[in-house]
């Protein structure tokens, strides 16, 4: 990211805190409606945060978002201290899930985080490794990044 850098912000996310979960994606949608991002750039940022969170949260002992931000562009990079996805081609289909039963019952698990990250990213990168974890690097063309 360059100098013009308006945001360059941490959180940290704890695997397993359902009560937490969604508390990163909420913030920084408040503050891109509190610079005066347009509200479709705030939107896809919000839904690309909350899934990484969440997947985070489920499936993780431990995460970090790191976001920056300019006029133009946003930048998104989750890395999680987890299990590591065994299949990437798989975990971006949608309606595929390893969801425990118990996550299911809390409404989590329809499969389709990865493709809603995806979808909503104008850049998307995922490496992962068995036992270690998951680094996601999203990034979304904000224009001027103002109102229309």
């Amino acid at each position: 990211m360059n100098d013009d850098s308006l945001l360059d912000l941490e959180f940290e996310i704890i695997g397993g805190d359902f009560n937490q979960a969604g508390r990163v994606s909420t913030r920084l949608k408040s503050i891109l409606k509190e610079v005066g991002f347009n509200p479709q750039v705030v939107r896809r940022v919000a839904i690309s945060t909350y899934e990484a969170e969440m997947n985070v949260v489920m499936y993780a002992r431990r995460g970090v978002l790191r976001f920056k931000a300019s006029p133009q562009r946003i930048s998104i990079v989750i890395e999680d201290e987890g299990q590591g996805i065994e299949n990437i081609e798989m975990a971006m289909k949608e309606g595929y899930s390893t969801a425990t039963d118990e996550m299911r019952e809390m409404g989590f698990g329809a499969g389709m985080g990865l493709p809603n990250i995806k979808r909503n990213s104008d850049r998307f990168e995922i490496t992962s490794e068995i036992g270690k974890g998951t680094r996601l690097k999203v990034t979304i063309i904000a224009g001027d990044g103002t109102r229309s």
